[in-house]
């Protein structure tokens, strides 16, 4: 059975265009210069895995037409990756039974995944998802992430390994599934010497803009990256407004391509 990935938003913590309707350097005319933020989606078979739940999580599970979620992995804690936490609600009732999608007679918390650092501030910032209050049952419930751990039954199991990496003043959970690493937010280039992304078919990375910034990776750091770890194609995710597509993909070698809201890989 294939693995697929779809990259349900690849824009950074603003968004292009940001909430003002500023595009910055992008052409709006370009559908790929539309950028929600940053999340992903795991597909195998009826196997739905989400990692992390941006702000516009909604609308990025209607766009691309899940209807379904088996589970959530989560980088870290930060607001552009946690805030769509509560839109999870209607999939708490819903299960996958003779490959048709069927409602629990009662809530089922869809389990999520994450550092226990991450684990930890969500449950503060959106205690009303892990617990009972009044009749509102639940949404989800809470697991600290190991070093390698399955989820999904069967043929549809998706096997993961995690490595820990610094996102700014925090650290993030890199995840590696298929032959492909998902790290959304870095700027850690020690990353060069984790055996588990070496010679992979996708690198899903870090790419703010061109020189970087603070907390993450920019152009370069991610060039030197992909000569080090030789991944067969390295998608640049979480980029800046002032990244128009078009040009920024004119100065990229043949195996790294920027990625665009709704990208198809086939693992």
């Amino acid at each position: 059975m294939k693995t697929k990935l779809i990259i349900l938003g690849c824009g950074n913590s603003l968004g292009t265009p940001r909430i003002d309707g500023h595009w910055g350097l992008c052409d709006k005319n370009n559908s790929k210069n539309y950028r929600t933020r940053c999340s992903a989606a795991i597909i195998r078979g009826s196997n739905i895995i989400l990692i992390d739940t941006s702000p516009e999580i909604k609308f990025q599970l209607i766009r691309n037409k899940i209807k379904l979620v088996s589970s959530v992995v989560y980088t870290h804690e930060h607001s552009d990756q946690t805030s769509g936490i509560f839109e999870l609600r209607p999939f708490a009732f819903k299960k996958m039974k003779n490959n048709k999608i069927k409602y629990w007679g009662k809530s089922k918390p869809i389990n999520v995944y994450g550092n226990s650092k991450t684990i930890n501030l969500i449950k503060k910032r959106y205690d009303y998802c892990f617990k009972k209050i009044d009749v509102y049952p639940p949404i989800v419930k809470s697991h600290s992430i190991k070093k390698n751990f399955t989820l999904g039954k069967v043929n549809e199991k998706v096997k993961f390994k995690t490595f820990q990496a610094k996102h700014g003043n925090v650290y993030v959970t890199g995840y590696v599934f298929e032959k492909t690493a998902y790290l959304s937010d870095c700027n850690d280039l020690s990353i060069v010497k984790e055996k588990s992304l070496k010679n992979l078919n996708y690198l899903v990375i870090d790419c703010l803009n061109l020189s970087g910034a603070f907390a993450h990776f920019g152009l370069n750091d991610c060039l030197f990256i992909n000569n080090a770890l030789k991944p067969k194609k390295m998608i640049l995710t979480n980029i800046h407004y002032n990244m128009d597509y078009k040009k920024f993909s004119s100065a990229l070698p043949s195996n790294v391509t920027i990625a665009y809201d709704g990208l198809k890989l086939s693992l």
